[in-house]
């Protein structure tokens, strides 16, 4: 079973090593997604598999505000996020910011709002394709409880391996995504938030 974490915002410096440091106690082949500001501490003190949250498609030049592939990968991170719900990207950004990171050896997470979105997502061949839908993201009910069936369609109508996301919190949650087709989970909340992360990652490890 796949495992992402997104730490997004709630936590930075020193906290996000604590965070880090819980998760890697309990599997260390989990995928955090950090703030490029924190990706050093937390890949040059833990085994985890580091990923940015975001890259832009630029080459390092004449590019002030944006970050380069080429920048997270020399701070220790093996990938980056793209098209999260919260930082949505146009198609065309998405497939050139996937070429770019395939030049230089950076593995991609891309996620989609949709069964459309995904299936032009999959062609550009991601290392990753997680199935979001937005209105759920952060909130206290789950795309397993809610919306079984867009998993079930995304197993028939999608070629390439997927995970789902967006208020997964138990694990019944990820028994019924994993049942539907997903391959894993990307989770936020429901780790970053909780007051003892390392017992709430042990319950929604499905073997």
């Amino acid at each position: 079973m796949e495992f992402i974490i997104n730490f997004k915002t709630y936590k930075y410096g020193e906290d996000v090593l604590k965070l880090a440091n819980a998760v890697e106690d309990v599997d260390k082949s989990i995928i955090v997604g950090l703030q490029i500001s924190d990706i050093s501490l937390v890949s040059n003190n833990t085994e985890l598999k580091v990923y940015s949250q975001h890259v832009d498609p630029v080459v390092p030049g004449r590019e002030t505000g944006f970050i380069t592939p080429e920048s997270v990968k020399a701070s220790g991170a093996i990938g980056t996020f793209l098209n999260h719900s919260e930082h949505p990207l146009d198609f065309e950004v998405i497939e050139k910011t996937v070429k770019r990171c395939k030049e230089i050896g950076l593995k991609t997470a891309v996620f989609a709002s949709s069964i459309e979105d995904s299936k032009k997502i999959e062609k550009l061949n991601p290392d990753y394709l997680i199935y979001e839908p937005p209105e759920l993201v952060g909130g206290d009910v789950s795309v397993s409880s809610s919306k079984p069936e867009m998993i079930e369609k995304m197993n028939e109508e999608v070629g390439m391996d997927f995970l789902v996301g967006a208020g997964i919190k138990t694990k019944e949650d990820v028994e019924t995504a994993i049942k539907l087709g997903s391959k894993g989970i990307a989770i936020s909340s429901a780790i970053t938030k909780a007051e003892n992360p390392k017992e709430e990652i042990r319950k929604l490890i499905v073997e």
